[in-house]
């Protein structure tokens, strides 16, 4: 018998991801100080792939706590660019000096995704995309943030690419489901084969 789904997330692309797939799914939005966790993880020098893993299973397990019933999926991005991770731009000053620094160079996106049953993670994956932008100007910059601040500004690398961002890029390697912070063929697959969604 098929089990109860729950997105832990409040990401609205997420969830239009699953409902376009065909899941039912509730969703939960996880209470935790994601910040903290993320800075502890830094000092520990934690690689940023299990940065993205460990948010991932840290929002997961937070609800199946709740809902040990269901199979609670639990989603983290990391954008990591030459060593660094790449936070939510908390002004468009912030934002403009990532993009500033992203420009004509490439960077690499994380997708973690991290699936609890009963408290306890039962199966995780990360995906990675490669992404090269292009070498756009200042002028074209203050104008794309000037348009796009309000969407972009809970996004990581100030872009999004199914928005006006996908402008700021000359090649894209690796699967778009990524880019857009879930990877939804693996977990779709997943999900087949453990009987919880009709295939």
């Amino acid at each position: 018998m098929a089990r109860p789904i729950i997105l832990a997330s409040g990401s609205h692309i997420r969830q239009k991801l699953l409902q376009n797939a065909g899941v039912a799914f509730d969703f939960v939005i996880p209470r935790i100080d994601e910040d903290s966790v993320k800075a502890a993880l830094l000092a520990e020098q934690v690689s940023p792939r299990d940065i993205a893993d460990a948010l991932a299973e840290h929002k997961a397990s937070k609800v199946s706590g709740k809902r040990p019933d269901a199979l609670v999926l639990g989603c983290d991005q990391v954008l990591e660019h030459r060593g660094v991770i790449v936070s939510k731009p908390d002004c468009p000053d912030t934002a403009r000096a990532q993009l500033a620094e992203l420009r004509g160079d490439r960077h690499r996106l994380l997708s973690a995704a991290v699936i609890c049953h009963q408290g306890r993670p039962i199966w995780r994956h990360v995906g990675q995309v490669w992404l090269e932008m292009q070498t756009f100007s200042d002028t074209y910059l203050d104008a794309y943030l000037a348009r796009n601040w309000e969407s972009i500004r809970h996004a990581v690398g100030a872009y999004k690419l199914e928005e006006e961002g996908v402008r700021l890029f000359s090649r894209i390697d690796g699967d778009y489901f990524n880019v857009l912070g879930l990877p939804l063929l693996e977990i779709l697959a997943y999900l087949g084969s453990s009987g919880d969604l009709e295939t």
